[in-house]
This record gives C-alpha cells, structure tokens and sequence, in this order.
C-alpha cells in the first residue's frame, strides 16, 4: 500500500460519486466497549405455514401465493411508488419545491425454500435468481426512467421477513445515487473516452491488494473508497451498460461469484452475513439518452458487521454530520475476506459431523 494510507488518517475520494471519505487506521488499536448483540440462530425451516412469503400462504395484503418452485415475482401489497401521481402545482419553484413520483415495486423470493439465503443455494437455482433481475429490469425498463433491483438481508438491515427475497422498485425519476454515479461516469468518460468502472478495475487488477474473488467475466473487489467496513463492488470485465445486456456465460460466471462472495461474507464471523445489495446500471426508460456508453453494470454490498456478528458500524456523529469514517482500511477488509473458506461454515460443519 501507498506511504501514509496504512496508519495514519486520511481522505479518500470516491470517483463513482465525487464524495470522500475519512479513514482512520490507528484507531483499530482502541478498545471496544459498545453495543454487543446477541447472533441471530439461523435454524428455520424449509416452509413455515407463518410465512407469508412461503408457496400457498395468505401475504399480508390478503392475496395467496401460488405453490411456486422457482423465482416467484409479486406487485408489493405496500409499495412505496404508485403510478400516476400528481403534486399541487404551488410547489414547483421556491425553497418549497416537490414533483409527482410515479411508478411501481416488486417482490422477488428467491426460492421457495424459507431456510436458503443465496450463499446457500445452488449455482444453478443464483442463475434463476439473475434471470429474474434481467427480465425484471427490461419489463420495467421499458416504462420506467431508473429500475432499481435491490436485498436487504438482515433483521438489522430492516428486513421484516427471513424468508429469501429481494425488490425491484421503478420510477419516473433518476435517484440521487444513480445520479451521483451518473454524472463522475459521465465526466470521466468525456476525459478518458473510457468507461470509469472498466478503467478502475483494470487497475485494480493490477494492483491485486483490494481483490476478493475474480473470474473470467468478474471482479469483486472492496473498493478504494469503501465507506461500510467490508463494503464490495462487483463488476464485470466486459463493457457492459445493463443487466439484460448480460451473457449466458456471464451470467453463469455470475452465479458462481456471488455464491463464492457470499460464502465469503457468512464465513467472516460464522453468521448469516446481514447487507444491503444493490444494482446499478444505465437509466432506462422512453426518457433515457442515447449516449449511455459511460455507464457500466455494476453492484454494491454495504454490509454494516464490523468486530463480529453481533458488532456493527453505526452511521452516526461525524458521519451524519460531516462525512464517511471508517477504521479499517479496504486492504485490510478485503485480505480479512480472501482469508474466508469458499466452502459455507455450515458445509464444513457438516462434513466434520
């Protein structure tokens, strides 16, 4: 590593946002005396009548799951985003400004099995999973301005159900995340004439220190700028603007690396991994722009587990305040997380039993 980013505390500037972070290596050496959280006992069931994600049971909306084998895709019976909204007209400029939001959110359950997290499942049942997410993402897309494919994994993620799921939500609108990462790839690319997210994991291929897993279609690495502990930023290494975009090959390479990744992450503190994922690719939409060639494809894992499973990194003080902090270097993070069996702890457990 660089002279100085090993020990002493410094800034790092994320090129996908334009927005810094504060790390402070020295301060791993301190005692830790905060909130300590009992693990969560990862021992459900394959089906759980009390489900109501599960195939057959009554969803809290009233309406019944059908007895689905594979990826089941549902309109949330509490969606955030509804189509065809409107604003009072009386605040569309000032200091007191709002416009209509229209558009739609979907469940995703990943398996009907209410036991299996997506480091558990097989190759083969991710790849349906990632099929999914493509279809899901054209579907919308075709509608919409921005398709955001999301998990949240975790009760202290906010997840309200253990059940294997995730989201897709739709909107009219470009979000302020998308937006960031839009304009630093757009800036980029005008100096270059070369995709940010290409050009950084060329580099960081190169250099090899911040690299987790990597295969013939993928890198995941945490990324210089990582803000949330063992933060990682999956990419693919062909030049790629949208998920329906993908390969069969990349795809199927895409499985095999999120299983692997995931693995990785529950075997960290021999825990089900709590995060939030999420994709991002080019703007969708009727409203898009023809020029997309400086976005690339790409998905973010912000898991909050910092000291073990049942310490946390919380966002707070400075952070909420000023800007991003972090103590341990993404180096570190990502030597802790190669370290990590790609054989799940409960595999291994078995095999010993």
């Amino acid at each position: 590593m660089m002279d100085g980013l090993a020990d002493g505390p410094h800034r790092r500037y994320n090129a996908l946002t334009g927005e810094w972070v504060l790390v402070s290596p020295h301060r791993t050496r301190r005692p830790w005396q905060g909130q300590q959280e009992k693990p969560a006992v990862e021992q459900r069931p394959s089906y759980d009548p009390a489900c109501y994600l599960c195939p057959g049971n009554e969803r809290a909306g009233g309406m019944t799951n059908p007895d689905y084998t594979e990826p089941f895709v549902f309109t949330n019976d509490f969606a955030a985003l509804m189509p065809d909204q409107t604003v009072n007209g009386k605040y569309q400029e000032g200091l007191l400004k709002a416009e209509p939001s229209s558009g739609t959110c979907r469940v995703i359950c990943f398996s009907p099995r209410h036991d299996l997290t997506l480091p558990e499942m097989a190759p083969a049942d991710i790849r349906k999973v990632i099929d999914v997410w493509a279809r899901e993402t054209a579907d919308l897309g075709r509608r919409y301005k921005w398709v955001q494919v999301f998990e949240n994994k975790g009760a202290v993620m906010g997840c309200s159900n253990p059940h294997p799921h995730g989201q897709v939500w739709a909107g009219n609108f470009l979000p302020n995340e998308p937006a960031k990462e839009d304009a630093c790839q757009r800036a980029h690319h005008h100096l270059h004439q070369s995709p940010l997210l290409m050009d950084y994991a060329a580099m960081e291929l190169r250099e090899q220190e911040r690299i987790v897993e990597v295969n013939e279609h993928w890198i995941a690495v945490v990324p210089f700028w990582a803000v949330w502990p063992f933060e990682t930023l999956l990419m693919p290494r062909r030049h790629i603007h949208r998920m329906p975009d993908l390969r069969d090959a990349e795809r199927n390479a895409l499985s095999q690396i999120l299983k692997s990744l995931l693995t990785r992450y529950d075997n960290l503190f021999s825990c089900s991994f709590p995060y939030s994922m999420g994709w991002h690719g080019a703007p969708t939409g009727v409203t898009r722009e023809a020029d997309t060639g400086h976005w690339q494809l790409h998905a973010h894992f912000y898991p909050p587990l910092l000291r073990s499973a049942s310490v946390k990194k919380f966002m707070v003080g400075y952070e909420m305040l000023a800007e991003a902090q972090r103590d341990l270097t993404p180096e570190q993070a990502a030597s802790r997380l190669r370290e990590q069996s790609s054989i799940h702890f409960k595999k291994q457990k078995e095999s010993v039993s």
